[in-house]
């Protein structure tokens, strides 16, 4: 069946609006999907002569500890694809090359499990880069607002989710997949344009370029098991314990990057901390924890647990590193609800996602000490945020209501 430009079928039958755009779509779709090398090249080839290209990429990681790539989608100012990354017959240097090529931006949203997988594949981080939640959040459309969001708010078009959560892994991918996959890089592009112009009015484009330090940085995406312990959400409050869980946590993410399953497939958290918390040294006494799965102390693992809780109570206890969280004073609790207040303030008054500008950890880090290293504290946030934080935390700015809102007065 023939499709022409002006919505009619086969002897200029008029077919309905919606149907027309729909298989329109995935024709399109079809037509730009990627299988082979060569097409790869040429299409990143084509990519690499524009300022920008937008990304996502369609992934599993349910059941490994790394993210499988399944498909990766591109979008320049004139064309988009879909890239098969599980064809037989593809090599994905040229995408990796792309990523690299510093005359080119390379636009996300939500970039950090992209970057994950790219670091993971090619040990490579993509660069320039341009984060629209990040940017999103710094112009004041919410906390970790979402794509689909974002686009209704930035473009008016509701976008199909239906597939977000489909088997990527399986082929051939449907017409629905390749038009859900091209939808989310088109509309990107609108979406960056935007943004990059709000943010040129508002004078913030260096605070975007800020965190986008943080998101293209080796560090945030090496998996140091010695580090493990510090995703833990956990808070232990001995010395004793602290070492335990640092050596118990290295023992799981190791085991885990070596089987490649997910971390809760070897302990789940809580049984990580039970086990920092009663340290047992025996196979025996791991038996008696309640959190481990019966016969987990028959197993090889059960040994190598014990031998991870010995290691940890022979270490050296004033060497051990300094917990994320500190401790605050007597009145720490009382500070931080201060800070919340203020910081809700700041927020709403220069229309800044308050995440954005400091977490509850750090508005916890603060209360406990002038010098914490957090975020909050360092450029433009410390301008716009810490140094009333610490003001307020001295008794030098104290909280007031004029008019039915909050505002900050200086006391001296």
């Amino acid at each position: 069946m023939g499709i022409h430009p002006d919505g009619t079928g086969p002897r200029g039958l008029s077919l309905p609006t919606a149907w027309t755009k729909t298989l329109l779509t995935a024709i399109t779709s079809a037509m730009n999907q990627i299988t082979t090398t060569s097409e790869l090249a040429a299409v990143c080839g084509r990519m690499a002569s524009h300022p920008f290209v937008t990304v996502d990429t369609e992934f599993l990681r349910e059941t490994t500890y790394y993210p499988l790539l399944c498909v990766a989608q591109m979008a320049s100012p004139d064309e988009a694809v879909v890239v098969d990354a599980l064809a037989p017959d593809i090599d994905l240097a040229p995408f990796f090359a792309l990523m690299a090529d510093e005359k080119v931006m390379k636009v996300f949203h939500a970039a950090r499990q992209d970057i994950e997988i790219v670091w993971h594949r090619a040990k490579l981080i993509p660069h320039p880069i341009f984060d629209t939640q990040v940017a999103a959040m710094v112009l004041g459309y919410g906390d970790s607002i979402s794509y689909d969001q974002l686009v209704q708010r930035i473009t008016g078009d509701a976008l199909d989710k239906s597939h977000r959560f489909t088997d990527w892994t399986r082929r051939p991918l449907s017409d629905a997949q390749l038009s859900y996959a091209i939808s989310d890089v088109t509309h990107l592009r609108d979406v960056y344009l935007a943004l990059v112009d709000d943010l040129g009015r508002r004078g913030r484009v260096d605070w975007v370029q800020e965190e986008m330090h943080i998101l293209t940085s080796p560090d945030t995406y090496r998996m140091d098991p010695e580090n493990a312990w510090q995703r833990l959400k956990t808070r232990v409050r001995k010395p004793k314990e602290l070492a335990v869980l640092i050596e118990v946590a290295a023992w799981r993410e190791r085991e885990a990057q070596a089987r490649d399953v997910p971390r809760s497939r070897v302990l789940k958290d809580e049984v990580v901390a039970d086990i920092a918390v009663h340290a047992p040294t025996t196979i025996d006494k791991l038996k008696n924890l309640r959190s481990l799965p019966r016969g987990f102390e028959r197993s090889r693992w059960g040994e190598a647990i014990v031998a991870a809780v010995e290691r940890g109570l022979a270490s050296d206890m004033k060497n051990l590193p300094r917990p994320a969280r500190l401790t605050p004073n007597a009145n720490g609790a009382a500070v931080v609800e201060l800070l919340k207040v203020l910081l809700r303030m700041i927020s709403e008054h220069h229309h800044v996602a308050a995440k954005v500008i400091a977490t509850v950890d750090d508005l916890e880090r603060i209360a406990a000490d002038d010098s914490a290293d957090v975020p909050a504290l360092t450029g433009w946030r410390r301008e716009l945020f810490g140094e009333k934080a610490l003001a307020l935390k001295h008794g030098d700015l104290a909280l007031a209501i004029e008019r039915g809102k909050v505002a900050t007065v200086e006391r001296r």
